[in-house]
């Protein structure tokens, strides 16, 4: 440890001091030894999973500074152990195989787990995915609502263009596509929990025949639209699967239409979902490599006209749910437990 310094204490009470001498430390106990040994087997995993339950206590219960302080040196790190590059493929081809029935499966991991807690942290709108912050200080629903203008805009969308959506949501963008922009929306998802509000919203509107949302995979659809718009969606493809993707996409598109795709990329090359993120929030995704999107588009015949980056729009997304998620702390207690929350 280069950088910074950790101070932890074992569970025979015994307490080592790692890093910088003069540098203030994180404090962190672990409570018991099988602690000790599943963090040096299975650091990634491990890790998180001693937090959730209680085996890894932070002073302060300040996880992002002990999360800062491992990323930091991890950051600073010229050369460090990597798998053989087959082996790392063979893994995440594995891990990120999502044929239609495991897809649906993977989706109601994380989406179906019940709404209420969606509706604690969230903006009015639902919309989970990164918000766009036009100027400082801007709500988090009024950077929701011009990320949904946003993706209008490059879609060139006009009256009665017909758009199919991968990915509902709980309906907000499609809603808006259909109800501001006048487009007639077919949008899929495999979520049976955002089925149910996306029709439900569509109704309270008097749009259920201008958007309709239907539970199916996005490679059961048939047809060709105007448009193609996907936001937050990629990211459970899977690389084993994006050139499905992108062929569909292809094949789905009208001559002249214009698809859409917004995803969570990562800053560096190919890679591999961690362990812990696997097991207990995406199984079965990934966050994509700019270099490994790019040969599936290519090769489907499509063109890339625009790529944009968000990537501090979504830092502010982000701290805002995190905000409201602490705001609603009593809420959220009465229904789901300490380790759920911990997880969360």
């Amino acid at each position: 440890m280069k950088n910074g310094a950790l101070e932890l204490t074992y569970p025979d009470g015994a307490t080592e001091r790692y890093g910088e001498a003069s540098a203030s430390p994180v404090r962190a106990r672990l409570r018991h030894n099988k602690w000790v040994r599943r963090l040096v087997l299975d650091p990634e995993l491990a890790l998180g999973e001693a937090y959730m339950d209680g085996g890894l206590q932070i002073e302060g219960d300040k996880l992002y500074t002990l999360l800062d302080l491992i990323w930091g040196n991890i950051l600073s790190k010229k050369h460090g152990v990597a798998l053989p590059g087959f082996m790392l493929r063979a893994l995440r081809r594995l891990a990120q195989f999502n044929p239609a029935g495991r897809a649906k499966k993977n989706v109601a991991h994380h989406y179906d787990v019940g709404n209420d807690l969606y509706r604690l942290f969230l903006d009015d709108d639902l919309q989970y995915s990164c918000a766009y912050f036009e100027h400082p200080g801007v709500s988090l629903e009024e950077a929701q609502k011009a990320k949904k203008n946003l993706i209008a805009k490059k879609l060139l969308i006009k009256p009665h263009h017909s758009v199919l959506e991968i990915g509902s949501g709980w309906g907000g963008l499609g809603i808006s596509l259909a109800e501001e922009a006048g487009a007639e929306v077919t949008s899929v998802t495999l979520s049976e929990e955002q089925l149910r509000v996306a029709r439900m919203r569509a109704s309270a509107k008097g749009l259920s025949d201008q958007a309709q949302f239907q539970l199916q995979d996005y490679r059961a659809t048939k047809g060709s639209y105007d448009r193609i718009v996907s936001v937050g969606m990629f990211e459970h493809v899977g690389v084993p699967h994006f050139q499905t993707y992108f062929d569909h996409v292809a094949q789905s598109l009208n001559e002249d239409g214009v698809a859409l795709i917004h995803t969570i990329g990562r800053p560096h090359g190919p890679g591999a979902t961690d362990a812990w993120t696997a097991k207990h929030i995406f199984p079965g995704g990934y966050i994509p490599a700019l270099s490994e999107i790019m040969p599936a588009i290519e090769r489907a015949g499509l063109v890339l006209t625009d790529l944009e980056v968000w990537r501090l729009h979504y830092a502010e997304t982000l701290r805002e749910w995190r905000r409201r998620f602490k705001a609603n702390a009593e809420k959220i207690t009465r229904k789901y437990d300490a380790r759920f929350i911990r997880m969360w």
